[in-house]
């Protein structure tokens, strides 16, 4: 099995510790557990969104690195309300802005975060460097 090595807190590293059996175990489960949890959060969020929402949300995250302890509702909704306000991304991919933010108060914060990595994921990866924004929604969302 291919290793990872990953820098956590000494926090993160007490709790692997006391809820698993060894450090190394407790990452192998949440690893794993964790990108199946941000797959399922995104097919659930892709039925929720229509493909210009989804176009709307990953042009707003352009640019913009996420940080894991803003990963919550309120962090997605604060970056597409300016967005909107000093980009008009909404219009861009003719969305309906009160709709798009509605839909994206629904999210609970699992779906918010995997939503927010998914669209800063686009910008950042070199696998989907070149790739249409169609083409990544229907690639990563079905």
């Amino acid at each position: 099995m291919p290793q990872v090595a990953a820098r956590i807190t000494h926090d993160h590293e007490q709790w692997l510790k006391n809820y698993f059996k060894t450090k190394s175990a407790g990452a192998e489960f949440i690893l794993p557990w964790a990108v199946d949890m941000f797959f399922k959060s995104m097919r659930s969020v892709a039925q929720e969104l229509s493909v210009s929402e989804l176009k709307t949300v990953l042009e707003a995250y352009r640019g913009i690195k996420i940080l894991p302890n803003q990963c919550k509702s309120a962090y997605l909704f604060l970056r597409i309300e300016e967005a909107c306000d000093a980009e008009d991304v909404h219009v861009v991919h003719g969305v309906s802005r009160a709709n798009l933010e509605a839909k994206l108060r629904r999210l609970s914060d699992v779906q918010s975060t995997a939503l927010m990595i998914w669209s800063s994921a686009y910008w950042v990866s070199k696998v989907w460097n070149g790739v249409s924004f169609e083409e990544y929604i229907k690639l990563t969302c079905s």
